[in-house]
C-alpha cells in the first residue's frame, strides 16, 4: 500500500506539465482543434516520427555492440573505451550540430584543409533530415549503451553455459539465450532516444529540419500561441504513450532473474581473436565521430577563444552550479526511481502501468513546456518556490527521471523475487527489505540510471534559463550566452569544461558497477 501511495504521488507530480497542458487547451479547445487537424501538423507527425525511428534504429546498432565488446569480452581498454562510448551524452545537441556543421558543412574546416591541395571550393550540404538524423544518433546511442551495458553486467552465465554445452553455436546461444535477458533494456533505451529526438529543440533547428519542438518553439517565442503549442505538445504527450504501450508489448512477461539454487557468479570474458581488431576499429570509428570530432573543433574554438578573453572564474563557478544541481538532480532521480521500479516489476497492474507511464510524461515535452507549467504551477501555488534551486531540481527530476527508472526496472528484473520473500520470512518489514536487500541488488542499475540522468541534466538549458535563481549561471547557460551573440568561440571553453567535469564522474560511475 505505501509503495502504491509513493508511486502514485510520484506520477501525480510528474504529470503537472501535462495538467498545464490541458488546462491552455481548454481555454481555447476551438483554436486547438484548428492546429491539430492543420495538414502541417500531420506532416511534422510523420517528420518527426520518421527522424525519431531512424535515429532510434541506428542507436540501437552502434549501443549493442559497444556495450557487448566493453562489458563481456576481453577487448583491451574496455573501461576507458566505456567511458569514451557514454562520453557522447553530455555534450549538448546544439553543440554538436554546430560542430559537425563547423567540420563538414560546405564551407566548413575540412573544406578549407581540401581546398588548396585538391581545388575543393564546396562540400555537400549536410543539413535538413540526413544532418539531423547523424548528429541524434551520435549523441543518443549512449541512452541504450548504458542501460545494456548495466544488463549484460548483471546476467547469470548458467544458461549460457548451459546453452553452449547442449552444442549451440556462440551465435545462437546469444540470440536465443542471451538476447531475450536483454529486451527490457534495450526497449527502455530505445523509448528514451526515441522521446529524445521528439523533444530535442538544438540539433534540429541548426540542422534546419522542422519537427514538433522546432514549431512549438517557434509558437512560444515568436507567435506568442501559448494554445497551438500547447495543443502540439498534447501529441507529443500522446506519442509517447505510444511509444511506452509499444515497448511493454514487446517487454511482456519475461522472467530474467536467476531461477536455480547457488550464487550467481560473473560471467567469463569472451576472448576475441581475430576480431580484436575489427572490434577496436569499430570503438574507434563511433568514438572518433560521437567524441573526437566534436572535441577536436571545441579545441579549435577554444584556441581562436584564447586570443580573446576567456572569463576562467565565470567558467570554474558555472561549472561548480553545474555538479551542484546536476548531482542533485541524479540522487533524487535515483531515488524516486527505485519504488517506480519496483512496483513496476514486482507489482504488474493497472496502477503500476498508470504510475509508470505518467512519470514518463515530462520527457516527451520539450524543456520549455515544463518549465512554463512549472512557472505557472509555482506562481499560483507556491510563490516561495519560484526561481529556487530546489524548483530547478525538481524540473529536472520531472524531464529525466524516465532515464533512472528504465535503467533500475532493467537490474530489478534480474533479481530474483526469493531472496525478498526469505527476508520477509524472517521477520522483517517491506520497507527493511526494500532498503536491505532490493535496493543493493538492483543497484547497478539504478546507478546507471543516475549517470544517465547526471550527463542530460547537466546539459540541460531550456529549463535552466527559465527556472534558475537570479545570478544561477552554469555551462550550459554560459555557452548559450556566449553563442546566442554569434561569439561561438567563447562557448567552447565552457564546452570543454563541460566534457572535463563529467568524464571522471561517469568514470566513478561506471567504475561502481
Amino acid at each position: 500500500m505505501l509503495l502504491a501511495l509513493a508511486g502514485v504521488a510520484l506520477a501525480a507530480a510528474m504529470v503537472l506539465p501535462l495538467a498545464y497542458l490541458l488546462v491552455t487547451v481548454a481555454d481555447s479547445a476551438e483554436a486547438a482543434i484548428d492546429t491539430v487537424g492543420n495538414s502541417r501538423t500531420l506532416e511534422l507527425i510523420a517528420r518527426s516520427a520518421g527522424l525519431a525511428l531512424a535515429a532510434t534504429t541506428a542507436a540501437v546498432a552502434l549501443g549493442m555492440p559497444l556495450a557487448w565488446l566493453t562489458a563481456r569480452t576481453d577487448l583491451p581498454g574496455r573501461r576507458v573505451w566505456a567511458v569514451a562510448a557514454a562520453l557522447p551524452l553530455v555534450i549538448p545537441s546544439y553543440i554538436g550540430a554546430y560542430a559537425y556543421l563547423s567540420a563538414l558543412g560546405p564551407a566548413g574546416l575540412l573544406r578549407d584543409a581540401l581546398e588548396q591541395p585538391f581545388g575543393v571550393e564546396r562540400l555537400p550540404d549536410i543539413t535538413g533530415f540526413f544532418g539531423a538524423w547523424l548528429v541524434l544518433t551520435l549523441f543518443t546511442y549512449p541512452l541504450i549503451f548504458l542501460p545494456v551495458r548495466s544488463a549484460l553486467r548483471g546476467l547469470d552465465p548458467q544458461l549460457e553455459e548451459a546453452s553452449l554445452g547442449l552444442g549451440h553455436s556462440p551465435w545462437r546461444t546469444f540470440r536465443s539465450v542471451v538476447l531475450p535477458q536483454l529486451i527490457p533494456a534495450i526497449g527502455a533505451g530505445a523509448v528514451l532516444v526515441a522521446l529524445y529526438v521528439l523533444h530535442d529543440f538544438g540539433a534540429v533547428s541548426i540542422m534546419r529540419f522542422d519537427s514538433f519542438t522546432r514549431e512549438i518553439f517557434t509558437l512560444y517565442r515568436a507567435s506568442f500561441d501559448r494554445t497551438g503549442a500547447a495543443a502540439l505538445a498534447l501529441i507529443l504527450v500522446a506519442l509517447m504513450l505510444v511509444l511506452l504501450w509499444l515497448e511493454s508489448r514487446a517487454r511482456g512477461g519475461f522472467v530474467l532473474h536467476r531461477s536455480a539454487p547457488g550464487t550467481k557468479r560473473p560471467a567469463r570474458r569472451i576472448p576475441l581473436g581475430r576480431w580484436r581488431v575489427p572490434a577496436l576499429l569499430f570503438c574507434g570509428l563511433v568514438c572518433g565521430f560521437s567524441l573526437v570530432l566534436p572535441a577536436g573543433v571545441l579545441v579549435y574554438w577554444s584556441l581562436q577563444s584564447f586570443a580573446g578573453s576567456t572569463d576562467w572564474g565565470g567558467t570554474i563557478e558555472a561549472g561548480l552550479s553545474s555538479l551542484l544541481v546536476s548531482g542533485l538532480a541524479a540522487l533524487a532521480a535515483a531515488a524516486c526511481a527505485i519504488p517506480l521500479a519496483v512496483l513496476s516489476v514486482r507489482y504488474p497492474g493497472s496502477i503500476s502501468r498508470m504510475t509508470e507511464r505518467f512519470s514518463y510524461t515530462g520527457y516527451a515535452l520539450p524543456g520549455i513546456v515544463v518549465a512554463l507549467a512549472l512557472v505557472f504551477f509555482a506562481t499560483r501555488a507556491a510563490p516561495a518556490t519560484y526561481q529556487t534551486l530546489g524548483l530547478l531540481v525538481f524540473a529536472f527530476l520531472v524531464l529525466f527521471l524516465p532515464l533512472a527508472i528504465g535503467s533500475a526496472r532493467a537490474g530489478l528484473q534480474q533479481v530474483s523475487p526469493r531472496v525478498e520473500e526469505a527476508a520477509r520470512s524472517l521477520g522483517r518489514s517491506p520497507l527493511q527489505v526494500m532498503r536491505t536487500i532490493t535496493a543493493p541488488l538492483m543497484a547497478s542499475g539504478v546507478f546507471a540510471g543516475a549517470a544517465l540522468v547526471f550527463l542530460t541534466a547537466i546539459k540541460e538549458l531550456p529549463a535552466t534559463l527559465i527556472l534558475a535563481p537570479i545570478g544561477f549561471e552554469t555551462l550550459a547557460t554560459e555557452i548559450w550566452n556566449a553563442t546566442n551573440v554569434g561569439f561561438f568561440e567563447r562557448g567552447a571553453v565552457p564546452s570543454l569544461v563541460l566534457l572535463a567535469i563529467s568524464a571522471p564522474s561517469l568514470y566513478l560511475l561506471i567504475g561502481r558497477e
